[in-house]
């Protein structure tokens, strides 16, 4: 679940579609965005991440509610750990915040003077919104306007490496750690929101945003109230009106800012890391704005977003450094003959997400390009793999002499990652697996606890699975070194493509010189819910070694998705009722056949209790949306009056303490402190005014916050308000969480076999391939 503002409109999801392939463009999941009246709620990124908005009813405040992409977006759980640790990583995130901002205020001071809007500026901003005017008109080629780039970064022999990011420090009782915006700032928000006809509901979000001066900042920029998630620009609009009256205009610098900013952060939660300049302008002016180009300009200006030119090559190529190249074009390797002009793009992007991308480049870079440390001969290594079976001999030859490698494959390949963090624990290596959440961390933690296929042999057991966000916070793990690495010799990221460019930064960042980083998963399933497709670049950079496992899925089950993921949804024999499909005619037959399917026909016929029976549809909202299906399945299940904000004890829910994690629990009770948890690892206390904005009922969830796991029976409910939001990749991830059982309650008609077919996923515009070019030569 994630964060879920209101529904973007059509023009805005045009802001974030990239157009024609281009390097570091790649299909991604399409987002979950309804409709006001909630029809056809697509799955989005509000599972798991920072991921494309799930919409909620028209005026219903939207809620944090993030999903297992248990990725990204913001990385994904450390698991459900003290609660303490839960309320203060949600704290630690606003001080977070709270810096950034400050950092900001700090850069707009040192400025010599504001710059009117559409005025001339100087500088690198000015520079560029010329060079790209000039390519655009064709008064001067690319490669004239462009030839005079930033030095180009070279790869070092011995690479040098960055100060590295502490591990944050667990607070040892709730309220412990940074405080909330205080009362008296919330009461002041909340007058100048009455004052301008906003929702005081809005107070608490927007204070904690703007910090203590947020009534002062709103009165002086009434556009700032677009920051606050689910706020959208019409709705800020009316807000400036009536704050400044006569002096509000569409044309006004604070509005074209706060426009493009709002846009581009609707970009990232679409999946991508910064927007094409020609399309963030084109919108900018469906939205109203006069000037974009101004607007623009005023955005870079202040320090509030970035500016990006890459070069692009044929298609099929490796894209080139372009104007970060050795000789500002890339030179002659990279252009091709002398005087050949090569076409660029000119990006613009959020300042968080670009130097993210930049730091997980230059991290990768660092481990492709430099020697793992020798732990055991060669000779050691070699009859290791020689030990183990098929791919996983593969796996780790290739381990053994890199720093970096991808391995790919369905839910059989997993056996493979097992084997290697046996072979590297037998060869003395402090080996550890990660998952971007707690449901993959304890698939396989269930794997690695089982029995070795010698049985004489000693390996890790089940706590070398740990979450990404455990790791990197210390909860979990091996903790760090004295440098302030992780103190492990080898990673194992399972589940890799729910990392988003953030989670990947920290943790490529994390890794000691010498470590060696395994990125494992299976590239068909839905991307992260955050922005970038850090595990689909790499694949295509072919920067190290890829391994493709050779173990198919078995069954009946293995069969149908297989055929999946390479778009054919073909005829399967299950003579164990493996396979059912329960055709319905709308959405009310589909939530009674889903609640039947659930509490009697699966118990009764496949022997499987509705406890271990996951319900998987594709978005919230709609008639047979999470919403709908959870308030049915709850009245058959766990009937109960909700005497706290819907839940009773017993309740199945899933727990979401940061925008991109997803904690599955149940409730336990409900007291004075808060709605009691019991979800993996511990018991967890959500406070009473945080219950509505983080606490989902969990019976039926979205194909992004069902990543990672895996359940005995699966119903899958495709209504037929359903159809925009099919992907193969959706298809693909649903179907795939079943382990013995799928239902498939079937409103769709030709659409899924179409979806199957003909629509894959929807592009991401990223510039890792690009940022890896110059740094790490091509492997093959």
């Amino acid at each position: 679940m994630s964060t879920e503002p209101e529904p973007a409109s059509k023009d805005t999801t045009d802001a974030v579609d990239p157009g024609p392939e281009t390097p570091g463009t790649a299909q991604a999941p399409a987002p979950d965005t309804g409709d006001d009246g909630e029809t056809a709620a697509p799955d989005t990124g509000d599972d798991g991440g920072t991921a494309a908005p799930d919409t909620r009813d028209a005026g219903e405040t939207a809620a944090p509610d993030s999903a297992s992409a248990d990725g990204t977006a913001a990385p994904d759980s450390a698991g459900a750990g003290e609660t303490a640790a839960q309320v203060s990583e949600g704290e630690a995130e606003l001080a977070a915040q709270r810096v950034e901002r400050e950092r900001i205020e700090r850069r707009k001071a040192e400025k010599q003077g504001p710059i009117d809007a559409g005025g001339k500026l100087s500088g690198t901003a000015a520079d560029l919104l010329a060079a790209v005017r000039a390519v655009e008109s064709g008064e001067k080629p690319a490669a004239a306007v462009f030839g005079t780039p930033e030095p180009a970064r070279r790869p070092a022999p011995e690479p040098v490496r960055r100060p590295r990011p502490e591990a944050a420090e667990p607070t040892g009782a709730a309220g412990a750690g940074p405080a909330g915006p205080a009362p008296r700032t919330v009461e002041s928000v909340r007058r100048v929101l009455a004052e301008g006809g906003a929702p005081e509901a809005l107070a608490p979000r927007t204070a904690a945003l703007l910090g203590e001066g947020a009534e002062d900042a709103l009165r002086a920029d009434p556009w700032q109230l677009l920051r606050v998630a689910t706020v959208r620009p019409e709705q800020a609009d009316g807000f400036a009106r009536a704050l400044l009256g006569a002096e509000c205009g569409p044309d006004d610098e604070r509005r074209g800012r706060a426009v493009t900013v709002w846009l581009l952060e609707q970009a990232a939660l679409a999946g991508h890391t910064a927007l094409e300049l020609p399309r963030l302008t084109a919108t900018l002016a469906q939205r109203g704005v006069p000037d974009p180009d101004a607007a623009v300009q005023s955005t870079l200006a202040e320090g509030e977003a970035l500016a990006f030119q890459d070069a692009l090559d044929e298609p099929g190529a490796r894209p080139g450094p372009a104007a970060d190249g050795p000789e500002g074009t890339g030179g002659e390797d990279a252009g091709g003959a002398e005087g050949e002009e090569r076409p660029v793009r000119v990006l613009i992007g959020l300042e968080r997400y670009a130097l993210a991308e930049e730091s997980l480049a230059d991290g990768l870079a660092r481990l492709v390009n430099s020697a793992p440390k020798q732990d055991g001969s060669a000779a050691d290594w070699e009859q290791a793999a020689a030990s183990a079976p098929g791919s996983a001999a593969d796996l780790i030859r290739a381990v053994a002499g890199h720093g970096l490698v991808l391995h790919t494959g369905g839910e059989a390949s997993l056996a493979e990652p097992v084997a290697l963090l046996r072979a590297a624990h037998a060869l003395g290596l402090r080996a550890w697996a990660a998952a971007p959440g707690p449901l993959g961390r304890d698939r396989f933690a269930a794997l690695l606890g089982g029995p070795p296929s010698d049985p004489d042999a000693t390996g890790p057991d089940a706590s070398a699975a740990v979450t990404v966000t455990g790791l990197l916070t210390g909860t979990e793990g091996p903790g760090r070194d004295a440098d302030g690495a992780l103190d492990l010799d080898l990673l194992v990221v399972v589940d890799a493509p729910q990392l988003d460019v953030e989670a990947g930064a920290l943790l490529a960042e994390s890794l000691p010189d010498g470590a060696r980083l395994v990125l494992a998963g299976d590239p068909a399933v839905l991307w992260s819910v955050g922005p970038g497709r850090v595990f689909a670049d790499l694949l295509a950079a072919r920067v190290c070694p890829q391994i493709a496992s050779r173990r198919p899925d078995p069954g009946p089950l293995g069969e149908l998705v297989s055929g999946i993921g390479i778009g054919e949804l073909g005829q399967v024999e299950a003579p164990g009722k493996e396979i059912v499909i329960v055709p319905v005619r709308d959405a009310g037959e589909a939530v009674h056949r889903t609640v039947q399917l659930v509490a009697d026909s699966v118990p009764r016929a496949i022997g499987v209790p509705a406890e271990e029976t996951q319900v998987i549809t594709p978005g919230h909202g709609g008639a047979a949306g999470t919403r709908v299906l959870n308030a049915a399945l709850k009245e058959r299940l766990n009937p109960g009056p909700g005497r706290f904000g819907g839940f009773d004890p017993g309740d199945r829910v899933v727990h979401t303490p940061a925008p991109g994690r997803v904690l599955p629990g149940r409730v336990v009770k409900a007291d004075a402190e808060g709605l009691h948890l019991s979800c993996t690892g511990g018991t967890v206390i959500v406070p009473r005014d945080r219950v509505d904005g983080s606490v989902r009922h969990g019976w039926a969830l979205t194909a992004h916050q069902a990543l990672g796991g895996r359940w005995p029976a699966v119903v899958v409910v495709l209504p037929g308000d359903a159809v925009q939001a099919l992907s193969r990749p959706w298809i693909y991830t649903a179907f795939g969480r079943a382990a013995r059982h799928l239902s498939v309650v079937h409103g769709v008609d030709q659409a899924l076999p179409r979806a199957v077919a003909e629509i894959p996923a929807k592009p991401r515009t990223t510039r890792l391939p690009v940022l890896l070019a110059p740094q790490v030569p091509v492997t093959g």
